[in-house]
Formats: structure tokens, C-alpha cells, sequence
């Protein structure tokens, strides 16, 4: 499934985010929430982030290609950034954090994010 650019929002970081608004298999995932505060790997799952394409692969068929050269990235400060820098992240990360949220955040707000109930997924590595 093609996931249109504006329902999505990548943020750069020592782990990138891919933030996604109205993703088919949100139910798929787990919520995001450790324990230990950490986000929780997605067993079955990866990302392959690409300049023009990146690929979110779940086990079955769960996933969806999201056109990347189209989509918005900041960096967490809300900065424009680059979709070449984003895939750079990912890469030294080795892989991103995805979040399926019902609607993208108007800010950034991590802690509500991650506390909201509503919000699945968690660091998929990347291929």
C-alpha cells in the first residue's frame, strides 16, 4: 500500500522518527511503551528508509511504502531537514522509530506521544 507523503512526518535524530497519520496496520503494532522507558523493537517488522522510497515491512501482509523524496522532515527542534540526512540517521541508528498515531501532531510533544494511549509501534532496524 502507497501511504501519501502528507501523512507522514520524519524526524531527524541520533534515532530518526517516522511519524504516521491513518497507517492500515496500526493495530499491528504494539504500544510503545517499556518498562524501562525504552521504545520496544517490533519483533517481525523493518524499515528500509531510501531517499525516494521508504519501505515499512510487517510480518503477513502488513506494510506500506511511503513516496520519501515528497515527505516533510524536521529535525526535533521542528527545523526543515533533509530526507538524505533522514536516511542517514537511520542508517548510524540502524533503523528508526515508527509511530502510527490516529492524526500527525501539530508539535512535538514526546511525552504525550508516547503516554497517549493511542500510539503503536516502536524501533523497527532496518534492512
Amino acid at each position: 500500500m502507497l501511504l501519501d507523503a502528507e501523512k507522514t512526518l520524519f524526524v531527524r535524530g541520533a534515532t530518526p522518527v517516522l511519524l504516521l497519520a491513518g497507517a492500515p496496520f496500526h493495530d499491528a503494532l504494539p504500544v510503545p511503551a517499556a518498562s524501562d522507558g525504552a521504545v520496544p523493537v517490533c519483533e517481525g517488522w523493518s524499515i528500509v528508509p531510501r531517499l525516494t522510497l521508504c519501505v515499512v515491512d510487517g510480518p503477513g501482509d502488513h506494510g506500506l511504502v511511503v513516496p520519501a523524496l515528497a515527505a516533510p522532515v524536521i529535525d526535533a527542534q521542528g527545523a526543515p531537514g533533509g530526507m538524505g540526512d533522514w536516511c542517514a540517521d537511520a542508517e548510524g541508528a540502524g533503523g528508526a522509530v515508527v509511530l502510527s498515531l490516529d492524526r500527525l501532531p501539530e508539535t512535538l510533544d514526546w511525552s504525550a506521544l508516547l503516554s497517549s494511549g493511542t500510539t503503536r509501534g516502536g524501533f523497527l532496524p532496518a534492512l
